[in-house]
């Protein structure tokens, strides 16, 4: 289970609205100095971030309450897959397609391009709706001091 803290903005029923704040693990890490992860962790860095958590264990929770919010790893790994890996796969397709019926080199790469937004259109479609499900809303797990 992946874990994150969070503060109380807003509840509504078994909905709780809570901010987030954006934060990298590259203090903690030896390869810190040699690695451009942190460059990219940096430009995030500090940002705050709202997000709709399901209550499920009922806790009652005011403004200002600190929490800690839980995701399941094979909800994180799949969606991530998705996001990443289905318009790659769906230029990749395309191009191999158009280079397999033997069209001229502009066309495979138009073909790629058209499968890349196809792809980045699946995936909204797709995460459209995952955003209703339960399976990819974090929750809260306790509350924190």
């Amino acid at each position: 289970m992946l874990e994150e803290r969070a503060q109380v903005v807003e509840t509504a029923g078994q909905d709780v609205l809570v901010e987030t704040i954006r934060q990298s693990a590259c203090a903690s890490c030896n390869a810190s100095k040699g690695c451009g992860q942190k460059l990219l962790s940096e430009i995030g860095q500090g940002e705050r971030f709202r997000v709709l958590a399901r209550n499920p264990q009922g806790y009652v929770l005011q403004q200002g309450d600190n929490v800690v919010l839980g995701l399941e790893e094979a909800s994180f790994l799949s969606a991530s897959v998705m996001v990443y890996l289905m318009p790659l796969i769906a230029m990749m397709m395309l191009a191999l397609l158009a280079d397999l019926m033997q069209l001229s080199e502009p066309l495979v790469a138009l073909s790629g391009a058209v499968g890349l937004g196809g792809g980045l259109l699946v995936v909204r479609r797709w995460g459209a709706k995952a955003e209703s499900g339960c399976r990819y809303r974090p929750e809260v797990l306790r509350k924190s001091g």
